[in-house]
């Protein structure tokens, strides 16, 4: 398999469930699915009508919100769950 040059800058675009973006946020996953329905977060809709977030916009608004620094260690490791402490 070879890699494009997008896939090359941009790896891994992985999509997130509400769960996971609320876990990173440190919100209920219905304010996710109110924030995608304002338009502050862009949602993909699965075939199953189920919404969807890409990571790297995630990652990005994170970087603007208080204590967002904290939730990009659980999307590095890729668990897709902070751990539990």
């Amino acid at each position: 398999m070879t890699m494009t040059t997008s896939q090359a800058v941009h790896p891994t675009n992985a999509l997130l469930t509400p769960a996971e973006v609320a876990a990173a946020f440190r919100v209920d996953p219905k304010t996710v699915t109110r924030w995608a329905k304002a338009g502050k977060l862009r949602s993909i809709r699965t075939l199953g009508g189920h919404r969807r977030y890409l990571e790297s916009e995630v990652r990005e608004m994170l970087s603007g919100f208080p204590g967002g620094e904290d939730s990009h260690a659980w999307l590095a490791r890729g668990s897709g769950l902070p751990d539990a402490r």
